[in-house]
C-alpha cells in the first residue's frame, strides 16, 4: 500500500467507504473517544472541518476503545454522542482497533509512515495524522496537540499542488 487511497473503511453506520473517494483532498485522520479528557477536541476538529472543507479538507474520525475503555458505546451511540454534544458533521467511521495485532490496516500503514514517540504505537486517543492531496502522510500530531494548532499545517497542505 503506497497511499491512503489504497485503503477502505466502514462508516459509523456500516457502509463501505473506500478512501479513494477522498482523492485530491487533504485528510486529517483522528482516533477518537467519547469519554476521554481530550473529547472536547471534537469541537476543534469540527471547527477545522467547517473552516476548510470548501478548500479541500476532510476530517475522518475513527473511534477506538483501546485506551482506558473510553469509547465503550456502540457505533450508533458514538455517532449520536458526537452529533448531540459537538455538532460533528465530518465523517465518522466505525469503531476500530488502532494499535496492536488487531490494528486496522489503515492504522498499521499510518504508523509505519509516521512513527511517534512510542515508535509505531498510537499513544492515546486523539492522535492525528495529516495526509496531503497526494495521499501521503505529511505529519503526525500527539493527543495533546489541539486542533486549532494545526491550522498553519493544514493551510500549507491545502496550498500544495
Amino acid at each position: 500500500m503506497s497511499t491512503v487511497y489504497d485503503f477502505e473503511a466502514r462508516t459509523i453506520d456500516g457502509q463501505t467507504a473506500p478512501l479513494s473517494a477522498f482523492r485530491g483532498r487533504v485528510l486529517l485522520i483522528v482516533n477518537t473517544a467519547s469519554e476521554c479528557g481530550f473529547t472536547p477536541q471534537f469541537a476543534g476538529l469540527e471547527a477545522l472541518y467547517k473552516r476548510y472543507t470548501d478548500q479541500g479538507l476532510t476530517v475522518l474520525g475513527f473511534p477506538s476503545n483501546q485506551f482506558g475503555g473510553q469509547d465503550p458505546g456502540s457505533n450508533e451511540e458514538i455517532g449520536a454522542f458526537c452529533t448531540r454534544n459537538f455538532g460533528v458533521s465530518f465523517p465518522m467511521m466505525e469503531k476500530i482497533e488502532v494499535k496492536g495485532k488487531g490494528a486496522a490496516p489503515l492504522y498499521q500503514w499510518l504508523t509505519e509512515q509516521k512513527p511517534g514517540l512510542l515508535g509505531k504505537a498510537i499513544k492515546w486517543n486523539f492522535t492525528k495524522f495529516l495526509v496531503g492531496r497526494d495521499g501521503k502522510v505529511i505529519k503526525r500530531y500527539a493527543p495533546i496537540d489541539k486542533p486549532e494548532g494545526l491550522a498553519k499545517d493544514i493551510e500549507a497542505a491545502l496550498a500544495a499542488a
